[in-house]
């Protein structure tokens, strides 16, 4: 069964965080996630995230923490995220990839329908955030 390694970025911008709903065409279509993407390889984390980030929404973020990685079985792949907390000096941003997305107050998130993977991140971003961002 594949095993994917994937980095995720929740970008932060004036007390609101931004959200992104998967297209119709991608697997788990319309569900809701921190935007990132697979680690190729040879390549490190952080670089990563920067890459895809820019490429999905051409947004330059810069990386505040790392939260720890997350490991989700679905049922025909496994995948492990490797969040971080960013900030973003630009609330403009072109979607590349995803349906739509959304600057939301952070306990708003869980509002949406999140694909699995990411609940446990939504978890420790919320539990990062209530231990006054440590």
């Amino acid at each position: 069964m594949p095993h994917i390694h994937v980095t995720c970025a929740i970008i932060e911008r004036n007390g609101h965080v931004l959200a992104a709903q998967r297209s119709s065409s991608m697997k788990m279509p319309l569900k809701w996630e921190f935007p990132g993407g697979k680690i190729e390889e040879d390549e490190a984390p952080r670089d990563c995230l920067q890459r895809e980030i820019f490429e999905e929404l051409s947004l330059n973020v810069e990386i505040i923490c790392d939260l720890s990685p997350v490991s989700y079985q679905y049922p025909d792949f496994r995948i492990t995220l490797y969040p971080y907390v960013c900030s973003t000096t630009s609330n403009a941003f072109k979607l590349r990839e995803h349906s739509q997305a959304l600057w939301l107050k952070p306990e708003a998130l869980h509002a949406l329908d999140w694909a699995e993977a990411d609940l446990p991140v939504l978890a420790a971003y919320n539990s990062w955030l209530e231990n006054g961002r440590q």
